[in-house]
């Protein structure tokens, strides 16, 4: 087991990285000898929950210790054989997990290392070192202690032809992860090289490739390596679907831009050319086309800055653009009122009455309205009076009312 721990210390887990030139401040712990092949795990030990990461057997890995259960329960180990049961959060935002909320199946490991932190937490450096399984919760507080089951691996009675080619194709995919920018360490590969065993091969991979911790529980419970690897195989090649897909969106997205900036650059080319030889460009001719209908229209200040200011804006936009078809549609309409444009009043209400009733049958109440709205204006020529709405279905007569309206006060009509 010493030649396995010393393999494992050759690859840490990715978050340990940048702990490494903080290693020198952790005070070490006696490690076992050399030459102990065997480290007797205890049947009742304390339970550290851990949140979003699953450690499996030869991960070594740093860890923040600062719940208070936690911190006991390290201490607890500390102060017997440091072994301590590591089991994985359901949820990770549970700040007080309850044993029903923490995975039954985890890894049994050893504290290596430890340093006590101004803040009160507790750095530790811990080895799995056996899958177990939590048979009963025997104390709660101040800390979690277990019963635990160790749990063997099925047998591999032969390394056959497809689960080598099964390792092959793992490796080759991690490769291809690695290619298209997947944060994985490249020493992963130079160690998976010396390892056959199809179970250490899987725990190996899993530990460093910073898989969910669903993915990473599932292939935890699954005690014969052979479906753990077919397992293994399944997670790298979805994940791999996913970064092809990301890589696809990320490239069109690309293309899609350097054909805009590509588009812009050529029309300022273009642009540029016309003027040197004296041709008309379209949009600038366009543009004063709007200003001189702007300065005929008459409008008042406030609309007629409006208008200049859209104008502007639609001067300077691209001319695929859609909201340029807008701006566009907004300055005609604009144009196209009458501003400066009105008629007299025919305010004679017995010639609109009998208008309203040759044009119209009964609406004997919207009739009444109208002409009431007619005797206002007849008596108050300058007064600012409310503006008319006909709201009803269609086909009920509020146009052809507007248009009697218009023709009894001689002004034209316009839909």
């Amino acid at each position: 087991m010493a030649d396995k721990e010393k393999e494992s210390r050759e690859l840490k887990n990715a978050p340990s990285q940048p702990e490494a030139a903080q290693e020198q401040a952790v005070k070490p712990i006696d490690s076992p000898p050399e030459g102990e092949q065997n480290v007797k795990i205890p049947e009742i030990l304390p339970l550290l929950p851990i949140r979003d990461v699953v450690i499996f057997p030869y991960m070594i890995i740093p860890l923040f210790v600062g719940r208070e259960n936690s911190v006991a329960a390290v201490n607890e180990s500390l102060s017997k054989d440091r072994m301590i049961m590591l089991a994985t959060q359901k949820n990770s935002a549970d700040e007080n997990p309850g044993p029903e909320q923490l995975f039954e199946m985890g890894t049994a490991g050893m504290i290596m290392r430890m340093l006590r932190l101004p803040d009160g937490r507790v750095k530790i450096l811990i080895q799995g070192l056996n899958r177990a399984r939590v048979k009963e919760f025997l104390q709660k507080a101040p800390f979690y202690q277990v019963r635990i089951e160790l749990l063997e691996e099925t047998p591999v009675k032969e390394v056959t032809v497809e689960i080598q080619a099964l390792m092959r194709n793992i490796k080759e995919n991690l490769e291809k992860m690695i290619q298209m920018g997947r944060l994985i360490s490249p020493d992963l590969l130079m160690v998976l090289e010396s390892i056959t065993d199809p179970g250490r091969f899987c725990d190996l991979i899993a530990a460093n490739i910073g898989m969910s911790v669903e993915d990473a529980q599932k292939l935890m419970q699954i005690l014969d390596p052979v479906p753990r690897l077919h397992k293994l195989y399944e997670i790298i090649t979805r994940e791999m679907e996913l970064l092809e897909v990301q890589a696809k969106i990320q490239n069109q997205a690309k293309e899609e831009m350097t054909k805009t900036q590509r588009e812009y650059y050529l029309r300022e080319q273009l642009r540029a050319i016309q003027k040197e030889l004296g041709e008309v460009d379209e949009k600038a001719q366009e543009v004063a086309e709007f200003r001189e209908k702007i300065e005929k229209c008459k409008m008042p200040k406030e609309a007629e800055e409006e208008a200049l200011k859209q104008l502007k804006k639609l001067e300077t936009m691209h001319p695929d653009a859609v909201e340029t078809s807008w701006v566009r549609g907004y300055l005609e309409w604009m144009v196209e009122l009458p501003w400066s444009k009105s008629t007299h009043d025919n305010l004679d209400i017995k010639r609109a009455e009998e208008i309203l009733n040759q044009d119209h049958y009964d609406l004997d109440k919207v009739k009444e309205r109208i002409l009431e709205y007619l005797s206002v204006r007849k008596l108050h020529p300058r007064m600012k009076g409310p503006i008319l709405c006909f709201v009803g279905a269609p086909g009920v007569g509020k146009t052809s009312l507007g248009q009697s309206i218009a023709r009894a006060m001689g002004r034209t009509f316009i839909r």
